[in-house]
C-alpha cells in the first residue's frame, strides 16, 4: 500500500503519537516548508485535580445528555448544520503570514500563521480575533478542533494512499461557520468524514428550553440567550469488513446570560463499532482510551465507559451500537483549563486508538457473507443515527440547517433484510452477544 499524502494539497502535519496536555511524544511529518508544526502551546497542570460535574449537571447519563450533546448538531459532525457552502482549497503556502499586527512580535502572530498553515483550511474566526485573545478558552477550543482535524485527515489520507479529501468551507449567516472533509470511495476508506464548526449567536426558545429541561438555569435579556459553540466530529467507515467503523466527537459550549454570567462546558467521547470482534483490537482502543483518562483522574474512564455504553444503545434492537468507548457531556469542573487539558489528551489519542487497527486489517481477506453481515451492521449504525442520536436530530429539526453535513456520518452502502439471524456459535453471534452485553476490555 502506498504511503504519502500526495493527493493532499496541504503541508502534512500529522500528531502522531499522543501525551500530556501541551506535550507531545513525537512528530513523524514536516510541513512542505520545512517548518515543524508546533502542538498547542497551553500551560496544563501535570495532572488535574479530578474532573466532574458541576451543579448545573442534573440527572443520569440520559438526562445529562440532553441539548449539550444534541448540540453536536451545532458543535460537532451534526453542527455544520448551517449556512452557504463555499469551496475551498487546501491552505495555500505561498500565502505566507498575515502582516504582524501593530505593537505585537512578529515571532508571535508568525507562530499562530505557521499553526494555521497546517489546517485543512484557514480558522474560521479571523487571525485578527484569534491574536486579540489568546488565553480565551474559545481561541483555544477552535485551534484544537482545527489541528485535530488535521492530523487525523492527514493520518487517513497517508493509509488510504489513493483518496483526496474534499474540503468545504461553510459560512452560518447568523455567526460563524465550519470545515467539512469527506474522503469517499478510497482505497481503504468507502467514507470518512472529519468536520469542525465555530458558531455562535443566540439559542433559540426551544433549545435553551431544552437546557433549562436538564437543570441549567439561564437568565435571558429581552428573550436572547447569546452563545458560542464549537466542536469536532468524525465518522470513518473503511471498506474491509474486518477494519472497524469509529466515531469521536469533541466540543465547547459557552452561554451568557443576561447578568453578564457565563456558564460553559465540555463534551464529547470516542467509540468503536467493529463487524466482527477482535478481543486484541478492542483491548487496544479501550486501553489507549483509558490512558488518556488515567492522565487526569483514575475515576474517568471506568465512569465515562460506563456512560458511552449506555448512550449508544439501540432500544429497539436492545443492543448497543458498538463495543464502546468513552462519552462525557456537562464537564464544567473543577476548572475550564483542566477540563481543556482532558479534552485535549482524549482528542490526541484517536490516532493512536484507531489507526493501527486500520493498517493491520485493511488488507485482509473477506468473503461475501462477511460483507453482508458488515452492511446488515450498518443498518444498524444508520437506526442509532436518525433515530437516537440527538445532535441528528437536533440538527435536522433546525430551520435552515445544512443537511449534507448532518448527514456526513452516514455509509454509502447499507442493507436491511426481513428477520436476518446469525448462527448459533458463529462470529456474527458473538459480536451480537458482546453488543448485547457491554464487557470490560482493560482488566
Amino acid at each position: 500500500m502506498a504511503m504519502h499524502l500526495g493527493k493532499l494539497s496541504a503541508s502534512p502535519c500529522w500528531l502522531a503519537a499522543r501525551g500530556g496536555c501541551g506535550e507531545l511524544r513525537s512528530w513523524s511529518l514536516r510541513c512542505a516548508a520545512g517548518r515543524f508544526c508546533r502542538p498547542p502551546s497551553t500551560a496544563c497542570p501535570e495532572q488535574s485535580r479530578g474532573l466532574g460535574y458541576g451543579p448545573t449537571a442534573g440527572g443520569g447519563p440520559r438526562l445529562r445528555t440532553g441539548l449539550a450533546a444534541g448540540l453536536a448538531g451545532l458543535a460537532g459532525l451534526a453542527a455544520a448544520a448551517f449556512g452557504h457552502v463555499k469551496r475551498a482549497e487546501m491552505v495555500s503556502k505561498s500565502s505566507g503570514a498575515p502582516s504582524p499586527s501593530p505593537g505585537r512580535p512578529e515571532e508571535e502572530d508568525d507562530e499562530l500563521a505557521r499553526r494555521c498553515s497546517c489546517f485543512m483550511a484557514s480558522p474560521v474566526t479571523d487571525l485578527h480575533e484569534l491574536r486579540r485573545r489568546p488565553g480565551d478558552m474559545k481561541t483555544k477550543m477552535e485551534l484544537l478542533i482545527l489541528e485535530t482535524q488535521a492530523q487525523v485527515c492527514q493520518a487517513l489520507a497517508q493509509v488510504d494512499g489513493g483518496a483526496r479529501f474534499s474540503v468545504d468551507r461553510w459560512e452560518r449567516k447568523e455567526g460563524g461557520g465550519g470545515i467539512s472533509c469527506v474522503l469517499q470511495d478510497g482505497h481503504v476508506f468507502e467514507k470518512a468524514g472529519v468536520s469542525i464548526s465555530v458558531v455562535h449567536g443566540n439559542l433559540s426558545e426551544e433549545a435553551a428550553k431544552q437546557m433549562r429541561s436538564r437543570g441549567k438555569k439561564l437568565k435571558t435579556k429581552d428573550g436572547k440567550l447569546p452563545f458560542s459553540a464549537m466542536g469536532v466530529s468524525s465518522v470513518i467507515h473503511p471498506k474491509n469488513p474486518h477494519a472497524p467503523t469509529i466515531h469521536f466527537n469533541y466540543r465547547y459550549f459557552e452561554v451568557e446570560e443576561a447578568d453578564g454570567n457565563k456558564q460553559w462546558w465540555f463534551g464529547g467521547g470516542c467509540d468503536l463499532t467493529p463487524t466482527y470482534l477482535n478481543q486484541e483490537d478492542a483491548v487496544h482502543f479501550h486501553r489507549t482510551l483509558k490512558e488518556a483518562c488515567d492522565q487526569h483522574g483514575p475515576d474517568l474512564y471506568p465512569k465515562f465507559k460506563k456512560w458511552c455504553d449506555d448512550y449508544f444503545f439501540i432500544a429497539h434492537r436492545g443492543e448497543r451500537r458498538g463495543i464502546g468507548g468513552i462519552f462525557f457531556d456537562d464537564l464544567d469542573s473543577p476548572s475550564k483549563e483542566e477540563v481543556f487539558c482532558f479534552v485535549q489528551s482524549c482528542a490526541q489519542a484517536v490516532i493512536p486508538s484507531y489507526i493501527p487497527l486500520v493498517k493491520k486489517h485493511c488488507d485482509d481477506s473477506f468473503t461475501p457473507r462477511e460483507k453482508l453481515w458488515q452492511q446488515l451492521r450498518r443498518g444498524r449504525y444508520v437506526e442509532f443515527n436518525l433515530l437516537y442520536d440527538r445532535g441528528t436530530k437536533f440538527g435536522l429539526f433546525t430551520p435552515g440547517s445544512r443537511i449534507e453535513s448532518i448527514l456526513m456520518s452516514l455509509p454509502l452502502t447499507a442493507r436491511w433484510e426481513y428477520m436476518h439471524s446469525p448462527s448459533e456459535n458463529s462470529k456474527e453471534a458473538e459480536i451480537l452477544d458482546v453488543l448485547r452485553h457491554p464487557r470490560d476490555w482493560v482488566h
